[in-house]
Parts: structure tokens; C-alpha cells; sequence
């Protein structure tokens, strides 16, 4: 995804940092950061995993003819969390927005995801004989509980208005957890779905995923995988007391999460159907993602729940961060209720005041780096800038207003792909093409006259080289973060060591 001048940049620019000023300014962060990714950004969505965004991904190809978007939820899925292990919500309706151009952050295209789980088979209890597979189980995974189909619908915006839905998937099957060994080669004999091999590999992973119905060359894959995020949450959560490159810890190592990967045609998300060919505000596209429920949930006597109602959103999420780092604390649950379109008039003070500058100057952080604070307090248009591409690829390509200006990720489709312009993975590393923890630290900390790090470089698995790119999901038996009698690790590699490296 990136050029090798883009790549020797990046090293130029790593190697010159020096560990001796990294581990300083970990070490004075303090409750600066009190606010990074953890996945738990708002008090109202942590009570609800299943539903919460976790964060988003979107990148086109080197020949800019394919765009790719992987949206991901449920954040610190537990490997051996069973036997009723993390899956999509029934009751949640899952959506990946995009809207089009400069002048408005309406919605042009919805991808819609909405999930049914099949009943699980009811056998007598007094049938002993019963082969396994029946529904009487105590293992999950033999009770057919992992029966789980996704419908996937793209809305758009007819030339009147109104909503024009198009089924692109009727029924998809989301890809099974990854349980261990054993019950990749019992269920496979049992014939029992979705465990078609014996063997939970890339090859089983990718009979997942599923053609768009009249999308050339369009593809989805839906289901767990590696959470692709890293960061020193420790470190971070105990009033900022971070470590350097070697000390830090991944917070999010050996964790999964559930994903939803698209492979779409360039053209299938333009408004005249082709492919741009010269940057600027027309090639422009926007991208964010949600999860809604319905406004009534009504629990029946036999357990089961009725919903009703219009449907509320609960969760979203566009650019990496914003919620967590420059909303504050009491607008977090309002933030996640709302649409970008009301990003500017209600939540534009906190992107041009960055709260954190001014708790980083009250516990001395600009003393220790030696930075003045002062033109860091207000007026941040270099932050607007950035979220809005103005800079991207020259100076006056992009005039995005204020009035549409909100959380979404931005990409130029005739323009080489590197964050902020999009946020893509590096095939076949295990990095992001940008470690956009520390870049949105030091853009709004510093305005990029210094760097920040929370000392965490890397994901903890490298990526797929094609699509759906994230890692395959940890895997239960011998990958959790369960420990053995004595403190050594259980078998896994749920918590690898962390990285030596003192820069990507």
C-alpha cells in the first residue's frame, strides 16, 4: 500500500527519534492521555459489546480500481470465553456509511448488515440416545449454536430521496470461532456447520467469504478475527504511566474482535458510476461506521426478547480516536448518538480547544519537552485540515466548509492511499501504514513539533497479504490469556512478549 519513497520516508523519520526522548516523554504523559483507545470510549456502550464499534479501516488498491473497507466490533473477545462465545447481535442492526463529495455528510451509500442465529434443535431430554449434534449438548459448538447467517443490503439515495435497497447477500454464513483442534476435527466429522474442515486455517477462513449479488467483483467476509488495534492500555489506564519501546505493553494483544470486510469496485460507491481520475473535492468519499437497536426491548416470561420501534443508534465511529481523545468525558454517550452531520455545530469546539492540550500543560508536560503551549490551546485549524484532506494531495485540492466537516474517514479515490487519506494495513507486516496512535497524539499535542508514542509500534500478528487482510482469531485451547499453576503461560500466544524495536 505504500511506495518505497513513502517507506524509506517512514524510516528516515522513526530512525531518528532517539529512545532516550521517547522514554521521556512516556513518562511525563501522565493523565494526558488518560483518554486513549481502549474500546471502551463511552460509559453507555461499554454495557453493550456487542454492539460497539471498535474501529475502521479503508484503503484502495495501487491501482485505485478497488476500495476496500473493513469495519470491526466487540472489543476484548476472550479466545476461551465459551462455551457461549462473542457473535454479531440478532438485535443489532450493523451499517458502514459512505457519503460523497465536499458539500454534505448525508449518506449516499449504506451497507447494512442484519444477522439471524437459527434455533438451536430441541430433542427431548428423556432421549438419551440421541446422536450428538441434537440440541441437548453441553458443549455449544455441538448444539449448533454457531448456525449464524448475515443479510446484507446496500441503501441509496434515489434521485427523490428516498432510500433504494438493493440485497446483495440473502444469507451469508459468518465464519465460526476458533475454538481449538479438537473441535475443529470432531465437529467436521459430525458434519456439524459451520466446521466444514478439520483444520481452522487462511484456506477454512476464506470458504466465508461471499460474492455481492451484482457487484462485479465485489466481496464480504463477516466474522472473528485478530483485533488488528495496539496500544499500552496499562500503562495508559494507570494515570499515564507509560513505557518506552521494549517495556510497553499491548493492551489489546491476543484478542479478537468480530469484523466485517468489503471488497468493493471503485465505481460501485461514485456517484456517475466511474472511476476519478483527478484528485479533488469530486473524487472524494466519506466513511464511518454505526450499530443501531431498536428503541423498545421487551423481555418475555420464557426469556426470549421482543424489540419494536424505531431504530436508535448506540455506537459509532469514522477517524480513529476522536471520541476517545478530543471529545470530552460527559458528551461521549451524545457523541456516539448522533451523525456526522451535526459534528461541526455540536462537537467543532473540541476539535479547535483540544482538551488535552490543556491537561498536558497542567501537569508540566510542555515544561519537560520544552514546547509553548500556548498556540496549542485554541484555533487548531491544522486538525481541521488534516480531517479534511485540504493539504491532500496539494494545497487547495480539497474545500471542504466547516458545515461538513465531521468524523469520517476520508478518502481521495484518485489519490494514492496514506493516512489520513484513508487508513490502511500493510499487507503481510504487522503493521498499519501509519501508527495512527502516536500520529494523533503528536498532531494534537505537539502540532507535529514533536513526537508522542505510547510506546507500542506494532499489531501482535501480521496481516493477511489479500483480502480479508486482519489475522486469523486467536484461538481458545492454547491462546488465550489463561495462565498455568505457577504463573507460566497456559500454552498460548494470546500475550506474546512485547516488541524490542525502539521504532517502526
Amino acid at each position: 500500500m505504500r511506495t518505497n519513497t513513502e517507506r524509506e520516508s517512514s524510516r528516515r523519520t522513526s530512525g531518528s527519534r532517539s529512545r532516550a526522548r521517547r522514554a521521556a516523554l512516556g513518562l511525563v504523559l501522565a493523565p494526558a492521555i488518560a483518554l486513549a483507545s481502549s474500546h471502551r470510549e463511552a460509559p453507555a456502550i461499554s454495557n453493550d459489546p456487542a454492539a460497539d464499534n471498535t474501529d475502521l479501516y479503508a484503503w484502495t488498491s495501487e491501482d485505485r480500481a478497488t476500495l476496500y473497507i473493513i469495519a470491526n466490533w466487540i472489543p476484548f473477545e476472550e479466545p476461551a470465553g465459551g462455551p457461549n462465545f462473542h457473535r454479531f447481535s440478532d438485535d443489532v442492526r450493523y451499517e458502514i456509511h459512505v457519503t460523497r463529495g465536499a458539500e454534505s455528510l448525508e449518506d449516499a451509500v449504506v451497507f447494512r448488515f442484519e444477522f439471524t442465529t437459527r434455533p438451536i434443535q430441541q430433542v427431548d431430554p428423556a432421549d438419551l440416545e440421541a446422536p450428538p449434534g441434537g440440541g441437548k449438548e453441553f458443549f455449544a459448538q455441538l448444539a449448533g449454536a454457531f448456525d449464524q447467517t448475515f443479510r446484507l443490503t446496500r441503501v441509496t439515495r434515489g434521485a427523490n430521496g428516498e432510500a433504494v435497497e438493493t440485497v446483495l447477500v440473502e444469507e451469508g454464513l459468518v465464519a465460526s470461532p476458533r475454538i481449538g483442534p479438537r473441535t475443529q476435527q470432531v465437529a467436521n466429522q459430525l458434519g456439524l456447520a459451520p466446521f466444514t474442515s478439520a483444520t481452522y486455517d487462511d484456506a477454512f477462513a476464506a470458504t466465508f467469504a461471499r460474492d455481492l449479488e451484482g457487484v462485479t467483483g465485489g466481496r464480504v467476509w463477516v466474522g472473528p478475527r485478530d483485533d488488528p488495534f495496539y496500544a499500552d492500555l496499562g500503562g495508559i489506564f494507570d494515570l499515564g504511566n507509560l513505557r518506552q519501546a521494549g517495556q510497553a505493553q499491548d493492551g489489546l494483544s491476543g484478542f479478537n474482535v468480530h469484523s466485517i470486510a468489503l471488497q468493493l469496485p471503485v465505481e460501485s460507491v461514485t456517484a456517475d458510476g466511474q472511476r476519478p481520475t483527478a484528485p479533488g473535492n469530486d473524487a472524494l468519499i466519506g466513511l464511518w461506521a454505526s450499530s443501531s437497536r431498536r428503541a423498545v426491548s421487551t423481555m418475555n416470561a420464557d426469556g426470549t426478547t421482543t424489540t419494536s420501534g424505531d431504530w436508535v443508534q448506540v455506537s459509532r465511529i469514522g477517524l480513529p480516536l476522536v471520541n476517545e481523545v478530543l471529545i470530552g468525558y460527559q458528551d461521549k454517550d451524545r457523541y456516539n448518538r448522533t451523525t456526522p452531520q451535526d459534528d461541526f455545530e455540536r462537537f467543532g469546539a473540541y476539535v479547535l480547544n483540544p482538551v488535552l492540550v490543556r491537561d498536558a500543560e497542567a501537569v508540566g508536560i510542555y515544561d519537560a519537552i520544552g514546547i509553548d503551549p500556548a498556540p496549542l490551546r485554541s484555533n487548531r485549524t491544522d486538525i481541521v485540515d488534516a480531517v479534511n484532506l485540504r493539504n491532500v494531495p496539494t494545497e487547495g485540492a480539497h474545500t471542504i466548509a466547516n458545515e461538513a466537516t465531521g468524523d469520517v474517514l476520508r478518502i481521495d479515490l484518485a489519490t494514492p492511499t496514506g493516512f489520513p487519506n484513508g487508513r490502511p494495513l500493510d499487507p503481510g507486516t504487522d503493521q498499519e501504514q501509519t501508527d495512527v496512535t502516536d500520529a494523533l497524539l503528536s498532531l494534537i499535542l505537539t502540532g507535529g513539533q514533536a513526537p508522542i508514542s505510547d510506546g507500542v509500534d506494532r499489531n501482535d500478528k501480521a496481516f493477511l497479504g489479500e483480502f480479508p487482510f486482519l489475522a486469523l482469531p486467536w484461538q481458545g485451547f492454547d491462546e488465550g490469556h489463561g495462565r498455568a499453576p505457577g504463573g507460566d503461560d497456559g500454552g498460548g500466544g494470546g500475550t506474546p512478549t512485547p516488541s524490542t524495536s525502539s521504532a517502526r
